[in-house]
């Protein structure tokens, strides 16, 4: 057989075709059986992350999910300690913990500090005007879960004006 540069004989060209056929079968086969974790990832689209939201203390300073929490500055006579945030999101943080309190009997340096289990719930988030970059929770919501300390009701919020 006497075959120039140009031609091919018949029944190589079928060979062809068919390998052809075949070699589309079998990826078109291992496409649709391949576990989506095989496939190149997509990034998915993504916000910008939100700013971060804090607590400001009493020395003006940011904290994020703090152990203990001073809510008498002047005297330090009221202050969350032990507390466990469950949450801390965008909009509002959730923690259990302790409030402890002086009961300032008969005045306040010779007083006990009583320990009070309590809820706390920090919410109303606003930009900080003196980090313009972070923003910080204003109110903070005390939900004693045994007693209150007297004249406190067992469910009480307070403005953060730090």
């Amino acid at each position: 057989m006497n075959v120039s540069a140009g031609e091919r004989p018949a029944h190589a060209s079928r060979r062809t075709a068919r390998t052809a056929t075949l070699l589309c079968a079998v990826a078109a086969m291992t496409a649709a059986v391949l576990p989506a974790s095989a496939a190149p990832a997509r990034e998915p689209a993504r916000d910008p992350a939100p700013d971060p939201v804090v607590v400001v203390d009493c020395f003006s300073q940011a904290q994020m999910r703090p152990a203990e929490y001073l809510l008498a500055c002047g005297d330090g006579n009221n202050r969350l300690v032990r507390l466990r945030w469950n949450t801390w999101g965008p909009a509002s943080a959730t923690a259990t913990g302790t409030d402890m309190v002086n009961d300032c009997r008969p005045y306040c340096a010779a007083g006990r500090f009583r320990a009070y289990p309590v809820t706390v719930t920090l919410g109303d988030p606003q930009p900080w005007p003196e980090h313009p970059d972070l923003r910080r929770f204003t109110t903070i919501r005390l939900l004693y879960t045994d007693t209150a300390p007297e004249p406190v009701p067992k469910d009480v919020t307070y403005k953060l004006v730090y």
